[in-house]
């Protein structure tokens, strides 16, 4: 399997294009701002042909390429329903203090072929699966993607901004909720194998039983204490 990722934009947020192998139809996740580039280049270097952009969730560090690149290669953009009026209206998602910023750098919109993503369907896309859980807190409608192990290839959980290195989403946006996002933890990621690997929005891959061990806010749900680490810093818009 192929994963090239890179972060882009002046959130770092990361993109991914995940395919088969080098040559072959590949998925985009989160194409963001000031991504088109580098997924072009990316497509280019691995002789990739995009088939779809799937979305971790409708926040602008995540979704602002999705018209250029869907547009450039005539594929679909999938999100989960309940975020995706962000597409159209960013300033509305992370309130006036930061959508005012933006509007004038960004061109905001869907593009022609938008599908909605369901807690639970398994994607088939560019001959591989893409299990989707729904996952809200940091957004109503924030979903992970989970590729199951392959030969010698352990799982792979693209968590969005659910899960960090060491962190989790900032709950503190129109939409967010602490307590939610504490919940999206314990049924989304805790049941996962400690192999997962874990390729979150921001910031370096890592996986389920380093953060079991060492992410504060994961060890709290799996003691079942609470959120005694409200105060911890955290990530992403």
């Amino acid at each position: 399997m192929l994963i090239a990722g890179f972060p882009a934009g002046a959130w770092g947020t990361n993109c991914y294009l995940v395919a088969p192998a080098a040559g072959e139809e590949c998925v985009i996740i989160d194409p963001g701002h000031q991504a088109a580039q580098g997924v072009e280049d990316a497509v280019k270097k691995h002789r990739l042909k995009p088939v779809a952009v799937v979305l971790t969730h409708g926040h602008i560090d995540h979704v602002a390429s999705v018209v250029p690149v869907c547009g450039a290669h005539d594929v679909p953009a999938w999100i989960h329903p309940a975020d995706r009026y962000m597409m159209s209206d960013p300033e509305k998602a992370l309130g006036r203090s930061i959508g005012q910023q933006l509007m004038g750098e960004l061109t905001v919109g869907e593009p022609d072929d938008v599908k909605e993503l369901g807690d639970g369907a398994a994607l088939e896309l560019a001959g591989m699966e893409f299990s989707v859980a729904h996952a809200p807190g940091h957004t109503k409608g924030s979903v992970t993607f989970r590729m199951p192990e392959q030969a010698d290839v352990p799982p792979v959980f693209f968590s969005g901004d659910l899960l960090f290195a060491g962190s989790i989403g900032r709950t503190d946006l129109p939409g967010g909720d602490h307590a939610e996002i504490l919940q999206s933890l314990a049924r989304v990621c805790l049941p996962l194998e400690d192999s997962t690997v874990v390729l979150s929005g921001h910031g370096p891959q890592t996986t389920i039983g380093h953060e079991r061990a060492t992410n504060p806010f994961l060890r709290e749900v799996a003691a079942g204490l609470g959120d005694g680490f409200s105060a911890a810093p955290r990530r992403g818009m």
